[in-house]
């Protein structure tokens, strides 16, 4: 993902990039769970590795590794850190 580029989500995000969550969309228990794991805004976080099928995606985030499935990183709007 370039530099200064337009919002993606998590699932979009390539293996070693480090990027800064904007808000986390959807609803219900979802939702809550990933704002209670950490996922609020302004929140950093580094792809670390992928599963060979790219699902589930491991993340390092507030000094933690989570590893979420891509629907749920799916929901996760995200922008490259600078």
């Amino acid at each position: 993902m370039p530099e200064g580029c337009a919002p993606t989500t998590l699932d979009a995000v390539a293996v070693g990039e480090r990027v800064r969550v904007l808000e986390v969309k959807g609803e219900g228990s979802v939702r809550r769970r990933l704002l209670e794991m950490g996922m609020c805004g302004g929140v950093h976080i580094e792809v670390v590795r992928r599963a060979p099928f790219g699902d589930p995606i491991e993340l390092r985030v507030r000094g933690y590794h989570l590893s979420l499935r891509a629907e749920q990183a799916s929901m996760v709007c995200v922008r490259a850190d600078t």
